[in-house]
Order: C-alpha cells, then structure tokens, then sequence
C-alpha cells in the first residue's frame, strides 16, 4: 500500500520587520464558515510519478497562479494523524494575495441532491504575522512555522531576512 503524501510551499516575507506568511483557505461547502484552523500551507497530493518538490511548485501554481523559483528552504516532512505524509518548502515572495487564481473541483451539492456543482480549490489567500499564522492554520500544520522560524533564523525582532531582497 502506498502511504498518501502531500507537498507545498510556504510563501514568506517581512513587513515592517515582522516575519509573514502566505496561508491558503480551502474552497468548498465544507469550509465555507471555518476561519481559526482552518486555512493551509498551499498544498496537495501526488504520486511516485514527480519529486515531491515538483509536486509542491505544481500544487503552488494550481491553488494559487503563483510560479514559484528561487532559493526553496526544505521545512522537510511530517506524517499527520491521518497517516499522510506531508513535504513542505519555504521560499521568499511578496506576492500580491488578492492575485488568487485556483484550480476548481466537482462536488454534488447539496450532498444527495445529483447536483454537481464547481468550487474552487482555494478561495482566499492572506498574509498573517507569526501569532495570526498559527491560529488560522490547520493544527497538523502548525511546526512548519516554527520549523520556517528556526531554519531561517528569524524571530520577532526579524533577524538576517530583514532587508529586502535585491
């Protein structure tokens, strides 16, 4: 059996000397009124068939438009409750959130009803400081920000990222 396996990309930056993040909320009927755990690192599932780098840079474009390259931070792996196993990069951007372009998924709405209707993979994207951050995101998720914040060296004050890229 094949354990299930998922890759992403956490997109950072600094704001007024204060680390952020790019968080994504699923799109969909069963989200639609979940805030406070509910939003993600962008991300997806895939196969044996790409790298799970390549699967986290094609997961990035379809969830959200944005075409990552650059220096990826690996963040490495964590295996969830649910047994599936998630791969996770970081990379610096300041992308412009309200900019969302997502891929759409079929679901039969109302569940029963032999209605399908269309809804987006992802409906928003916002940036969040630190203590936002791990708030919104999904609890299995949470030691990507820390693990972001300890390999990159940054905190609250930000350390090295401070200045902007050139």
């Amino acid at each position: 059996m094949t354990s299930m396996q998922s890759a992403g990309i956490l997109l950072f930056r600094v704001r007024d000397e204060r680390l952020q993040m790019l968080l994504a909320h699923p799109g969909g009927p069963f989200w639609s009124d979940k805030d406070e755990g509910a939003w993600s690192i962008p991300k997806g599932m895939f196969d044996n068939d790409e790298t799970p780098l390549e699967a986290a840079k094609r997961e990035l474009f379809e969830e959200t438009g944005i075409k990552a390259n650059g220096e990826f931070i690996d963040l490495g792996s964590i295996r969830l409750p649910s047994r599936k196993i998630v791969f996770i990069w970081a990379i610096r951007s300041d992308w412009d959130a309200k900019k969302i372009i997502s891929n759409k998924f079929s679901l039969e709405w109302p569940k029963g009803s032999g209605i399908l209707r269309e809804f987006p993979e992802v409906d928003r994207a916002e940036w969040f400081d630190v203590k936002t951050a791990r708030k919104k995101i999904q609890k299995g998720q949470a030691e990507f920000i820390d693990r972001l914040i300890k390999i990159a060296e940054i905190d609250e004050p930000v350390g090295r990222l401070s200045s902007e890229p050139s």
